[in-house]
């Protein structure tokens, strides 16, 4: 099953037509962010990532059509770390700053957030795995900036594709592996 998010957070199923339609399709391939990248753009297309126990916020701004990415692996870096979007304070202030210099305003930004699966059968039985404390940090990141999450899709023990379209601020998520959740 292949789920859709709109920009409010509305959450429908996707019809097979609309993913083999060539009509419906963005004409260039999405553009693929690796771990502790960010991507933010105004222009028509997409941007995809692939996450296990690592959290992608995605912020999109209706009025500016402004939206982004990132890609985060842990929620807090170590004492002697040096400041990176590997981190969670790191990834969503980059994503700020770059969707702020092409015109974002805060009041108006909209978040999903999506990852943080236990997809390692050693951890998933453990109550405060990393893939949770990802989620946590990312929520709690967005909190203290009054960024509104319409929608997540978090934890579990599958692993996810995201295909985020940053311009109208469509999301659509595609589990994979693991076992099928019920």
């Amino acid at each position: 099953m292949t789920t859709a998010l709109t920009p409010s957070g509305a959450q429908f199923v996707i019809s097979p037509e609309r993913l083999t339609d060539p009509r419906m399709r963005v004409l260039r391939p999405p553009v693929y962010v690796h771990p502790g990248q960010v991507y933010v753009s105004g222009e028509a297309g997409e941007c995809a990532t692939i996450l296990g126990s690592c959290v992608a916020v995605c912020l999109h701004d209706p009025v500016t059509r402004v939206g982004g990415l990132n890609h985060f692996l842990l929620p807090f870096p170590g004492e002697d770390a040096e400041p990176s979007p590997r981190y969670a304070a790191t990834a969503v202030e980059a994503l700020l700053h770059r969707m702020i210099l092409q015109g974002a305003r805060m009041p108006r930004l909209v978040a999903h957030v999506i990852g943080g699966a236990a997809v390692l059968a050693a951890f998933s039985a453990q109550e405060n795995h990393l893939g949770k404390r990802n989620v946590q940090a990312a929520f709690d990141l967005l909190e203290e900036r009054a960024i509104r999450v319409t929608s997540s899709d978090v934890g579990g023990t599958r692993g996810r594709k995201v295909v985020f379209e940053p311009r109208t601020g469509w999301l659509t998520i595609h589990p994979i592996g693991g076992k099928r959740e019920r």
